[in-house]
């Protein structure tokens, strides 16, 4: 039973996995269109993405939008958590749950709304917009990382910290910083991904002048079907795969 539970849950997993798979060896295609087998193999497709003006432009834009949002996603992100696990604040149960509420709101009706509010204050399709959409949507994800490392955190260091005459200040920063240290850096990755990854809003704020990487893949879905966004995607879960390794050393590292 044990040996016929295992193998159906390896056959589930092999399922899900098995479409990412795919899109390797459609990415090394020889011919000019998306077909599988590929016929030959080659690397022009990483080649013209690297040397496409437009896919290197998106590419850039996502970046430069995605470090923006993990630094203040991780910022703001962090100091809610604080707020949250050790302030008395009135309400505390109900702003727990109004901060998780961008990952519960369908990012359809997300974007929908940030298009409505954005356009009219010209935030749509630049920096400033984007960093402020991809903020909002990160933020979650770092309260609910930081706040299980300070949940599990052993308050007595800090309080030993300010019976020995430090400040609340430098207790923080010397005491409670380096110990949630590895929980912030695991948020700020779930931050970084959630910002590149993002798709779904980018449809609403882009435009001509600014769009990112998701949104130029699903842009050539409809108008420019190549094997470049196979070459695109596999280098995204690559990145994706990184930066997951990246994290769950960061988490077992925390643990130890």
């Amino acid at each position: 039973m044990r040996l016929l539970g295992g193998l159906l849950i390896g056959a589930i997993l092999f399922f899900l996995v098995l479409p990412t798979l795919l899109v390797i060896p459609i990415s090394l295609n020889g011919s000019s269109y998306i077909e599988l087998p590929p016929k030959g193999l080659t690397l022009r497709w990483y080649v013209d993405f690297l040397s496409h003006p437009d896919w290197r432009a998106a590419t850039i834009f996502s970046l430069k939008i995605a470090l923006a949002t993990t630094i203040a996603s991780t910022v703001v992100g962090t100091l809610a958590a604080i707020g949250l696990v050790r302030g008395n604040l009135p309400g505390k149960t109900l702003l727990q749950a109004l901060s998780l509420g961008p990952m519960i709101v369908p990012h359809v009706v997300f974007g929908v709304a940030l298009y409505l509010v954005f356009s009219p204050l010209s935030l749509t399709g630049n920096f400033s917009g984007f960093l402020i959409a991809h903020t909002v949507l990160a933020v979650p994800y770092v309260i609910i990382t930081v706040s299980a490392a300070l949940e599990r955190f052993d308050s007595s260091l800090e309080l030993a910290a300010l019976n020995c005459g430090a400040s609340r200040s430098r207790a923080f920063f010397s005491i409670v910083l380096p110990n949630i240290a590895p929980a912030v850096a695991a948020a700020s990755v779930f931050a970084f991904l959630a910002s590149f990854d993002e798709a779904t809003v980018a449809f609403f704020i882009s435009d001509t002048s600014g769009k990112t990487i998701s949104r130029k893949i699903f842009e050539d879905i409809d108008f420019n079907l190549t094997p470049v966004i196979a070459a695109v995607s596999t280098l995204l879960v690559a990145v994706s795969l990184l930066l997951m390794g990246t994290i769950h050393l960061l988490t077992g590292r925390g643990e130890d």
